[in-house]
């Protein structure tokens, strides 16, 4: 079972003060795993940061929101603990709580009317409707959202390589090249790629600086489909040259075909679909520019420690 989103652990955390004890926020990682029957793998698995797991970060929002609305308190850094309304609204046996059930609380409204504000959103409905519609915390909303983003990007990154000359798609090339560490100098690289030679090689550049080994570079500004018979082509070209290493980037996609072909070679040869090259254009910072900066800041409870 995956973890579940934070609305839903709302009620079984707060389930979990009814004995009136204090509970720590890391103490809740196990009885709720039993609950939901979480795997290792599912408790294991942490955010695209890897600084912290989803579970961990779904329960930390679920604290804080039960926090925020009167329904937990917290006496010291990581600690909670349940108050007369906590106590008043689990007596009522509500079936869920949720970003709707706990709009009845005044504190609840305040704090949601302090971050709408602080985020410059006008239409507090909206604003509401989304949480309603959401199960995901505020980090996963902005973490989705950068991918929706990068997503859209490539996708333009792409359709514009695709629309660029030849001799534009192989700059294109020998920038991503040599920002990943490839081709020694922007200079040694544009003078060896982009020149045809035979059997379909169009540039060797250098694995690195210091000019170890080679790399054969295939460049295909291609609409169609690359199939098997262009990888068996550019391995044979490899083979003349007695060369080991290969590169075949194109601005469309390779057939199976053509896929297991290449990792089947007793040769190197990486295949690099135009999805690929959109990515590491993004990657390396090719064809994009900076845009708006966001620092996301966080409370520093060691601050507020006082010995």
């Amino acid at each position: 079972m995956a973890v579940p989103d934070f609305q839903t652990l709302m009620l079984p955390v707060l389930q979990r003060f009814a004995d009136r004890a204090e509970h720590g926020l890391r103490d809740a990682t196990d009885s709720i795993a039993t609950q939901f029957k979480l795997t290792g793998t599912d408790i294991a698995e942490t955010l695209p940061s890897g600084r912290q797991t989803r579970l961990g970060n779904r329960l930390a929002w679920a604290h804080n929101y039960l926090k925020q609305s009167g329904l937990l308190e917290s006496p010291r850094r990581g600690v909670y603990r349940i108050t007369a309304r906590g106590l008043e609204a689990l007596k009522a046996s509500p079936a869920k709580i949720d970003i709707r059930f706990l709009e009845q609380y005044p504190e609840f409204l305040e704090f949601r009317s302090r971050t709408d504000e602080s985020a410059n959103t006008n239409d507090a409905e909206a604003v509401a409707s989304a949480d309603q519609s959401s199960q995901l915390t505020p980090d996963e909303q902005i973490r989705a959202g950068y991918l929706r983003l990068r997503a859209s990007l490539g996708a333009q990154l792409l359709e514009r390589t695709k629309q660029v000359s030849p001799a534009f798609f192989e700059k294109v090339v020998i920038e991503v090249l040599v920002a990943m560490g490839y081709g020694g100098s922007h200079e040694d690289a544009a003078r060896v790629v982009g020149r045809s030679g035979d059997g379909g090689i169009d540039g060797i550049i250098k694995q690195d600086r210091l000019g170890l080994e080679n790399i054969y570079v295939q460049a295909k500004r291609w609409e169609g489909t690359v199939g098997r018979p262009t990888i068996q082509q550019f391995a044979g070209a490899l083979q003349g040259q007695r060369a080991r290493k290969g590169v075949l980037i194109t601005t469309s996609e390779f057939t199976r075909d053509a896929i297991d072909y290449a990792a089947g070679l007793q040769n190197t040869i990486v295949l690099v679909s135009g999805a690929q090259l959109a990515e590491l254009m993004a990657d390396y910072g090719v064809g994009v520019g900076e845009g708006e900066t966001l620092k996301l800041k966080k409370l520093d409870e060691d601050y507020f420690t006082e010995e």
